[in-house]
């Protein structure tokens, strides 16, 4: 156990600290003045080294004082008790069952961890709507509908939003089925380029695996797979899922001219042997995977 904080000694320490610093004043103003006009040089000098030791001796004094009482003072406890949970300090074994150390070091974390998340929360909200790809065909004066606001959302809400989602975009057609009940399962066609596989958890897509029209579902995943995900990670607004859905679309959409849009940079339609694959965020526009650079 710490000891317990000597009250009169503390309170005699913090007087010894203003006198301690008094005397470090008088000292630099007895620097500062310097030599007096008074007397000749040689009576100056006398004066002013006079000065000087003796406002050193009074600091040596009143520090030799301070460190006394420092002693006297005594340390406070270390230990920040949780309520009850301070108990766990007196446990004898501590090296085996060091529960109280790591309560209070996952405390610590937790805090931070919630700090962090609100700072991230507030930057997201300020990038909404930098963070949507081109609606085509959609007032932007239409006012939006009432979004629910829980993450487990209706099946019938989820199947309106994939049903209006199938009517923009007639070069793309969208097949919903729910193997498990509840979680859906999209099959994408776009046109005759693309098929694409979105594993979704209520209106959040989890997963998407990306092949070509003749390609094989079970095979390895390429290029363009590992752009969609990307893509997933850059349209999130947890607030509108259904932004994210419809937006990560016209993205898709995009592709339908994978063959035949150059790159906006090189002006090629092939590199290496492949086309484009990189579509912009925002702009929508293709690039090879190293040009985009």
């Amino acid at each position: 156990m710490a000891d317990a904080v000597n009250l009169e000694a503390f309170a005699q320490a913090i007087a010894a600290v203003q006198a301690l610093r008094s005397s470090v004043t008088r000292v630099f103003d007895c620097l500062k003045e310097g030599l007096r006009n008074q007397g000749g040089l040689e009576e100056r000098e006398k004066s002013f080294l006079g000065g000087v030791q003796e406002g050193l001796g009074a600091v040596t004094r009143d520090l030799s004082e301070l460190e006394r009482l420092s002693n006297l003072v005594g340390k406070p406890s270390e230990n920040h008790p949780l309520h009850n949970s301070g108990l766990l300090s007196l446990d004898p074994v501590q090296d085996k069952t060091p529960l109280y150390s790591q309560l209070l070091q996952a405390y610590k974390w937790s805090n931070k961890l919630q700090y962090h998340a609100g700072l991230a929360s507030g930057l997201l909200n300020q990038q909404s709507l930098k963070r949507s790809a081109n609606q085509m065909g959609v007032s932007t004066k239409r006012k939006p509908k009432a979004q629910p606001t829980t993450l487990i959302l209706p099946t019938q809400y989820v199947d309106d939003v994939i049903s209006r989602i199938d009517r923009m975009f007639p070069e793309m057609s969208i097949q919903l089925t729910r193997p498990n009940g509840t979680s859906a399962i999209l099959l994408v066609t776009l046109g005759k380029v693309l098929k694409v596989i979105l594993v979704m958890r209520s209106l959040f897509i989890d997963r998407t695996v990306v092949k070509g029209y003749h390609e094989n579902v079970h095979t390895d995943d390429g290029k363009v797979t590992d752009h969609a995900t990307t893509a997933l990670l850059h349209y999130q607004l947890p607030q509108m899922p259904d932004v994210v859905v419809r937006s990560f679309m016209t993205w898709l959409r995009s592709y339908i001219k994978l063959f035949q849009a150059p790159c906006q940079r090189c002006g090629r339609f092939l590199q290496d042997g492949l086309p484009p694959t990189w579509r912009d965020f925002r702009t929508l526009e293709a690039f090879h995977d190293t040009c985009r650079q």
